[in-house]
């Protein structure tokens, strides 16, 4: 039985938003982090993780600013913090809670072999794990897709308002 959901769609569509909501209604069940974005005058200036567990932390993983060998686009990332933060939130959430919150496995994410690895390790325990994903093709994320433990949804316009409960709904059926 599947126990990995992933979320893709387009940027912008609402993954985030998705998983705000599954987190907040999952409450002390589940662990994890998310991503928001940075924004200020002119746009987006990076983006901020943000853990999901009592006592959340919050840092800077991505800035238009920062400079660093590793980036996307713009923005430098900020390895060493997505570690120290964003890792170790996946750690937590693997020792103590029941569902795991992965927002996002994208490009940014991917220069951390440390993450990689505790996003395979969280997919091969028996919790269940709701991650967004990329669209685009990464040979790292195509493999993880195809990983018989994964039910992939894509979210879009028509469905996103309803995808949250939907979700909910996946993880009842996952947990029986």
């Amino acid at each position: 039985m599947a126990r990995t959901l992933l979320l893709t769609g387009r940027p912008g569509v609402g993954k985030t938003t998705i998983i705000k909501q599954v987190a907040q209604a999952l409450g002390e069940r589940a662990g994890g982090f998310y991503t928001e974005e940075i924004r200020g005058p002119g746009g987006r200036k990076g983006f901020r993780l943000v853990t999901i567990l009592a006592g959340g932390r919050e840092a800077i993983v991505a800035h238009h600013e920062f400079r660093t060998r590793n980036r996307v686009g713009r923005y430098g990332v900020d390895v060493a913090t997505l570690d120290a933060v964003g890792v170790a939130a996946l750690r937590e959430a693997m020792r103590s809670r029941d569902v795991i919150i992965v927002d996002e496995i994208g490009k940014m994410e991917l220069f951390s072999g440390e993450f990689r690895g505790a996003v395979l390790k969280a997919m091969s325990s028996s919790k269940i794990v709701v991650a967004t994903v990329m669209q685009q093709n990464h040979d790292w994320v195509v493999a993880l897709k195809g990983m018989p433990q994964v039910t992939m949804w894509q979210v879009t316009e028509s469905n996103r308002n309803e995808m949250s409960a939907s979700v909910m709904q996946w993880i009842a059926g996952a947990r029986s």
